[in-house]
């Protein structure tokens, strides 16, 4: 068998086989998204289980906004139900920086995740998430409806263009939509797209002394902007679409613009599963001409939490997800477009994987988010589409029931402006930000 294996892959694959009597009969529950990276994850297991006879996968697969508040209750409460979690680059800093999440020891090759990656996954130095897949967001057209509405799409494009472009491409009596966004309420749902938006437009989750600026004119243009366009051009119920279902929408043939995570390109592209496989083209997230544009930053990665008794085997399962073996076997599979994306340089450097339609504008989206200057204006806090504080995802959460409902029709903006101010306000009273 050594002989048979060559190469890196090789060399990890033996990796693998070696040393599995360590984690002998020990069952893994791992908590995981329910998006289509994740389902093809556990599809490849098999891989896994051969080489390591003696670790059971037991899976827990939740939509986003469940996953994010059953693992954070887990980890807050030392629950102990998870030894695999599935978290970004919201939490794992916060969690890291206080002990919840042991130091990752078994990985393929770390030097050549992304330093984006890297740098969003760590705390005081140490990696404690590993990216499965990592993401910005862009702009995901149909290429026959914009040039039947008689325009080209920039490779930069502005928010008033978006905005035009979605007017003249919908057509509601062939079931149409100028343009698909996020409206289920979440703080990695709609409030992702929205702060990222809004960096876009001047605003900020918060000045220098911690006070929130919900009640500041920047806010409310974004807000105004994207129920106005979104009421001109955007799908009925939009206001229970999140990720998953525009992507539904947009493979069905129903979305003329979709401004979403880069991941989304792999899924639009695919001719198995999406009807415009052959007419999607790709830009920017779009600006106002501020300096900053309106795309995030994130990455779907997985962590071991420190009270796990089964770190050893969640060390190893961390390892295999995340290599460059696992790279391989999706490549062979399904072919290389299908790779999990934004997590490895070595892939961006990969000649057949470059020429992918997506790939450059997928790294250059990555490369430009700058956590640690997200807005036009100065701010006390990291993080593109979330504010890195304790506190942001009770904000978040609220804030994203109240826009949701102005979306619904179920408030006005202004009211939802000023109960998101002063929701905010009050949390970050309690958790003495504001004196």
């Amino acid at each position: 068998m050594k002989k048979m294996m060559t190469g890196a892959l090789g060399a990890f694959a033996l990796a693998l086989l070696s040393g599995t009597a360590l984690a002998d009969d020990v069952t893994l529950t791992i908590a995981t998204v329910n998006n289509g990276d994740m389902i093809t994850m556990q599809k490849m297991t098999d891989d896994f289980t051969k080489a390591n006879p003696g670790i059971k996968l037991n899976w827990v697969t939740l939509e986003e906004n469940d996953l994010r508040q059953k693992v954070t209750k887990d980890i807050t409460t030392k629950g102990g139900q998870y030894d695999v979690l599935t978290i970004g680059m919201y939490e794992t800093p916060i969690w890291g920086a206080k002990g919840w999440l042991n130091e990752l020891t078994a990985l393929d090759d770390p030097k050549d995740f992304l330093p984006a990656d890297v740098g969003g996954l760590s705390a005081n130095g140490k990696l404690y998430a590993a990216p499965f897949y990592g993401e910005s967001s862009y702009i995901m057209y149909r290429t026959d409806l914009m040039e039947k509405a008689g325009l080209k799409m920039p490779d930069a494009p502005t928010w008033d263009f978006v905005r035009d472009a979605a007017k003249k491409m919908t057509d509601r009596a062939a079931g149409i939509n100028g343009i698909c966004l996020r409206g289920k309420a979440g703080w990695g749902e709609n409030m992702a797209f929205l702060t990222a938006m809004s960096n876009s437009f001047g605003a900020r989750w918060f000045d220098e002394k911690w006070h929130p600026q919900f009640d500041q004119p920047e806010w409310k243009d974004t807000l105004n902007f994207y129920l106005d366009m979104m009421k001109e051009s955007g799908p009925q119920g939009a206001s229970g679409n999140g990720f998953s279902e525009n992507l539904a929408l947009f493979q069905s043939g129903k979305c003329g613009m979709w401004i979403d995570a880069t991941v989304a390109a792999k899924f639009v592209s695919d001719p198995k599963a999406s009807q415009v496989a052959d007419k999607v083209g790709y830009a920017l997230a779009p600006d106002k001409g501020l300096g900053k544009r309106s795309n995030w930053l994130w990455a779907w990665a997985l962590a071991i939490p420190a009270g796990t008794k089964k770190n050893d085997a969640a060390q190893k399962f961390i390892g295999w997800a995340t290599s460059k073996h696992y790279e391989d076997l999706i490549a062979k599979q399904d072919g290389v477009a299908q790779i999990p994306p934004g997590t490895r340089i070595s892939l961006y450097a990969n000649p057949e994987y470059a020429k992918l339609p997506f790939a450059k504008m997928t790294l250059d989206s990555m490369n430009s988010a700058d956590p640690t200057k997200p807005t036009v204006k100065p701010v006390p806090y990291t993080g593109v589409q979330f504010a890195s504080i304790p506190e942001f995802a009770d904000a978040a959460t609220k804030v994203g029931e109240l826009f949701s409902a102005a979306l619904a029709g179920q408030t006005k903006p202004e009211d939802a402006l000023k109960q998101a101010q002063d929701y905010t306000t009050q949390v970050m009273t309690k958790a003495g930000y504001i004196k």
